[in-house]
């Protein structure tokens, strides 16, 4: 099993102790692009796609783990992309 595959095998079991790292790995396996939303945009980060299956998330803070809900939201577009399967 690949690194990549680990990393898609991990994050299919939503961990709580996933980071924002692995997150732009993951979301880069599938073709997306870390694009911050200007000078205003806080901490929201929008993870483009050439698709248009664009992804907007906060990035957390002060901490480096990805909040539970956020992921469930990275999730789910990536099972209505066709990227991943869903788990049911």
């Amino acid at each position: 099993m690949s690194k990549n595959e680990k990393l898609i095998e991990r994050f299919k079991q939503l961990p709580r102790d996933f980071t924002f790292e692995e997150l732009e790995k993951l979301l880069a396996i599938f073709g997306y692009i870390k694009c911050n939303k200007g000078k205003t945009s806080g901490s929201r980060v929008l993870f483009e796609h050439k698709s248009q299956n664009n992804i907007l998330i906060h990035k957390p803070h002060p901490g480096n783990v990805v909040k539970g809900y956020a992921l469930r939201i990275i999730y789910d577009a990536l099972v209505a992309a066709g990227y991943i399967k869903n788990k049911n």
